[in-house]
């Protein structure tokens, strides 16, 4: 561990740009009709709002992680702070949907370079059997801000203006930049020797395989443009992806992504686990919000206060479960979190009907707060116990980019089920074609569809219960967490040596 007199204030810090990140991938939903009106845009060029920044923030994260390691987190994170913050300036005063995707471009960069990096301090500076804490902090930043970003969103839409989703990040970024630059330390870096041709590869896999799955639904998972299919950029994304883990392999310098992280069980399963919460996570919220706000008539704010009892739940209890995963094996608090998230979302389900009360949805939103509040901090502490100071960057791009991965299958999954089972259950939606979306609606739906359109909602959020019963499964597999001793080494002891124990410990599991 590295010497940190103040580690929580330096965690705090973090956490005000690792929580603006997050908020940023939900508000925009929020602002959609409104930036359509005000910028006089069509569907097509706003969805490509929210998926321009995915694309920019998912891509880059396996190279971040390890340009902090070599440059040191801190200044990666300050950095990616200063261009997500003058960004945010960007997107409010754009003119033209052009400009405003050019501009989220730039804001999930920003968003690329501080995300690892926070994940990476808390790492370096928490001991692993200390860890705990720590990462109930940032896993209740993770839960919180699910609810925040669509209530903030329609709070902020209805009263200043599409805009301001964007300019209230500005107060937030110089806060958390003044914050950040007096109490994260400037930890040591790590010379590392860049593999370029890694880079190449992961980039260009990534961003094939991602652009293909977000935009399969856009395409109809058919022709983009010429010779150019969806299913065409998947596959070779994969291929170039494939390519790019046995260059890792047989690298003789030093790869960009140390195959060696894998060797750990429990950040393989881990990062397994994560990217089931992120496709679930991503996945459930568009079928309830549809119903809430198409069946039931509910606003967009009175849609995201239905999720209240979630965040408050997880808001509360996770630092309190981060403390407890430091004593006991994390494993059966994660699957229990886990299975409690698919039981919320089958109960969910079996209420999605046109005449249900609808506080009753407050009840399996209540015990989605208690899921949350067992999942994010168990699985990242899980996740980087094991890691080596040198590592603790390359380690936590692996698991943000496997968490975000998995939101864009999530999502990617979720678009595409919803419409055949809308088409299976509304077969004669209006144009008379078969097919059915709930933008064909305008956000109304005649009462005689509304038992059909519930079924439908109800059926396509069975997929993300099933989903996440796969990471609570997978969590059952964790290995019982080994006693460290001397993280970081004894005074006087090298990063060389703290690196080996930490390895030794790895082979003793």
């Amino acid at each position: 561990m590295e010497n940190v007199a103040r580690p929580w204030p330096a965690l705090w810090s973090l956490v005000i740009g690792f929580f603006m990140i997050l908020i940023d991938t939900t508000i925009v939903s929020v602002a959609n009709p409104k930036i359509m009106e005000g910028l006089n845009a069509d569907i097509n060029a706003v969805i490509w709002v929210t998926s321009a920044y995915l694309l920019a923030y998912a891509v880059p994260l396996l190279i971040t992680g390890r340009l902090g390691d070599r440059f040191g987190p801190k200044k990666l994170y300050l950095t990616g702070l200063v261009v997500f913050t003058l960004a945010s300036l960007w997107c409010g005063l754009s003119g033209d949907v052009q400009t405003l995707i050019e501009a989220r471009v730039l804001q999930g960069f920003g968003a690329a370079l501080m995300t690892p990096q926070t994940m990476a301090v808390i790492t370096r500076i928490f001991p692993p059997d200390r860890r705990g804490a720590a990462m109930g902090i940032w896993g209740a930043t993770a839960g919180v801000a699910t609810l925040v970003g669509p209530i903030l969103g329609g709070v902020l839409v209805d009263g200043l203006g599409w805009e301001w989703i964007f300019f209230i990040n500005i107060p937030v970024g110089i806060v958390g930049f003044i914050l950040a630059l007096r109490y994260v330390p400037a930890l040591s870096t790590h010379p590392h020797k860049f593999d370029i041709p890694g880079v190449l590869l992961s980039a260009v896999g990534l961003f094939l395989l991602v652009f293909g799955i977000q935009e399969g639904e856009t395409y109809n998972w058919g022709t983009i443009t010429g010779p150019i299919t969806v299913g065409g950029l998947i596959i070779a994304g994969l291929v170039v992806l494939a390519a790019f883990v046995v260059w890792q392999r047989y690298n003789k310098g030093e790869p960009l992504l140390p195959l060696s992280l894998f060797k750990d069980r429990n950040f393989s399963l881990a990062n397994i686990g994560i990217t089931t919460v992120g496709f679930t996570v991503t996945a459930f919220t568009l079928p309830l919000i549809f119903y809430y706000q198409i069946v039931r008539g509910l606003t967009p704010t009175q849609s995201a206060l239905m999720m209240v009892p979630m965040a408050l739940i997880s808001g509360g209890l996770a630092p309190v479960v981060g403390k407890i995963i430091d004593r006991v094996n994390p494993k059966y608090i994660t699957a229990s979190g886990l299975l409690l998230m698919s039981v919320a979302l089958f109960w969910n389900a079996s209420l999605m009907h046109p005449y249900t009360p609808i506080w009753l949805f407050l009840l399996p939103s209540a015990v989605l707060g208690f899921a949350n509040a067992g999942i994010w901090a168990p699985l990242s502490t899980t996740a980087t116990r094991n890691l080596p100071p040198r590592q603790a960057g390359a380690g936590a791009g692996v698991y943000n980019t496997t968490r975000q991965i998995g939101a864009v299958l999530g999502s990617a999954a979720i678009a595409v089920l919803i419409q055949a089972r809308l088409a299976a259950e509304l077969p004669a939606a209006p144009g008379g074609s078969g097919e059915a979306s709930p933008m064909s609606f305008g956000g109304t739906l005649p009462a005689a569809l509304h038992e059909g359109f519930s079924t439908a909602m109800g059926q396509s959020i069975l997929l993300p219960a099933a989903v996440i019963l796969l990471g609570a499964a997978v969590a059952l597999f964790f290995a019982k967490p080994q006693p460290t001793h001397g993280w970081g080494g004894a005074p006087g002891s090298s990063p060389a040596q703290a690196s080996a124990g930490e390895q030794s410990a790895a082979r003793r599991r």
